[in-house]
């Protein structure tokens, strides 16, 4: 099975060439690989256009004319991606490609439907960083189960992975990081087979680049509710 890796990018000049070596180096060898620039302002875009779009690392690239957000970066690589599965790969190394053979496992052994990998299940190497994010995250994904009936322990990680028939049927709105909630909510609507994996996490400080701030929670918390009723 062929799997898209879909890799939103904003301003991550610093990164983007590693997260790239690190995902042609994942153990899962049939890939493909699909960047969505969304008008990045620090010379990612241009490092793109001279030297990686012209390299053979990468399937395809998109660039955004003007900033969207994550959300619309993540729909724009869906709507292109061609292989049997889809995952979300954030371009900061937060998340680790060579554990994409235990994320897509459930779906390959046909458990599956979509995988979560959780950053707070298992024994896994998690770096030590914010309280009030951990706290957050954990109202959000409560409240996001009560409203789905799931059981998730990570509604908020970047690493998803879908059955590419299945993302690509549901009309994504979010621009943002409402992204999240939004797709969890479609899902369990859905009644896709849902499982969870424990996942590293090497989590950035905003000194680093990290970029999701309280007002991207306040949207997450009213996505959760919008999209209980709203498909």
């Amino acid at each position: 099975m062929r799997l898209s890796v879909i890799i939103p990018c904003y301003n991550e000049i610093n990164t983007i060439d590693a997260i790239i070596d690190a995902v042609n180096s994942a153990p899962y060898h049939d890939k493909e690989i699909i960047i969505v620039d969304d008008f990045s302002s620090d010379g990612t875009r241009e490092k793109l256009k001279i030297s990686i779009e012209k390299s053979g690392r990468i399937h395809q690239i998109f660039y955004h004319e003007y900033n969207q957000g994550k959300g619309a970066a993540i729909r724009t690589g869906i709507a292109a991606a061609t292989g049997d599965l889809v995952i979300i790969q954030d371009a900061d190394l937060e998340y680790d490609p060579s554990e994409y053979p235990r994320l897509i496992e459930p779906i390959l052994d046909n458990r599956a439907d979509v995988v979560f990998g959780s950053r707070f299940l298992g024994g896994d190497a998690r770096r030590v960083l914010y309280f009030w994010h951990r706290v957050g995250n954990g109202f959000l994904t409560l409240i996001s189960n009560m409203l789905t009936n799931l059981n998730l322990t990570d509604m908020e990680t970047c690493y998803k992975v879908f059955r590419r028939e299945i993302i690509q049927s549901i009309n994504i709105q979010e621009n943002r990081f409402g992204f999240e909630p939004e797709i969890t909510a479609k899902i369990a609507k859905l009644n896709c087979r849902i499982y969870e994996v424990g996942i590293s996490y090497n989590g950035r400080t905003y000194e680093e680049g990290k970029k999701i701030g309280w007002r991207d929670g306040f949207r997450a918390l009213y996505c959760i509710v919008k999209y209980k009723f709203i498909s």
